[in-house]
């Protein structure tokens, strides 16, 4: 499969992630909701590695990388437990359209730390995005 598809799913579970947290976080806590989330996870991803026998090539794993693995580890929980807090404040129409705003984050990120080239189409695109989610959030 090629990167687009996995892209296009990802978007599909993400949509669906919103609209079964919002169901899930009635009367929870959101920290511990995205505790609860989080043990899925866990047993979710190391479950596929195990079964596909990549869990050996844990060791081969450099000092960098894993150190960036674990920043990302970081950010990612801080990510969810504020989306799983704006969701159980807000609707998730008009929550996952703001968390979508990392798009453009991302683009700009990209620019400056991984020196990505932006476009003017990229640029255009991440505006009309940005106005767009906010738009529907707002409404």
């Amino acid at each position: 499969m090629s990167w687009f598809v996995y892209a296009l799913l990802s978007a599909v579970f993400a949509a669906l992630t919103a609209i079964l947290a919002k169901i899930g976080i009635k009367n929870v806590d959101s920290n511990l909701a995205t505790a609860v989330r989080t043990v899925v996870i866990l047993f979710f991803a190391w479950g596929i590695v195990f079964w596909q026998g990549t869990a050996q090539k844990l060791s081969s794993i450099s000092q960098y990388s894993l150190w960036f693995l674990v920043l990302s580890g970081i950010t990612t929980g801080l990510s969810w437990l504020f989306y799983f807090r704006a969701l159980q404040l807000g609707k998730a129409s008009q929550v996952a359209p703001i968390d979508k705003l990392s798009l453009i984050i991302t683009i700009v990120l990209a620019a400056v730390i991984l020196k990505e080239k932006v476009s003017f189409g990229i640029l255009l695109g991440g505006l009309f995005m940005a106005i767009g989610a906010i738009l529907i959030s707002l409404s």
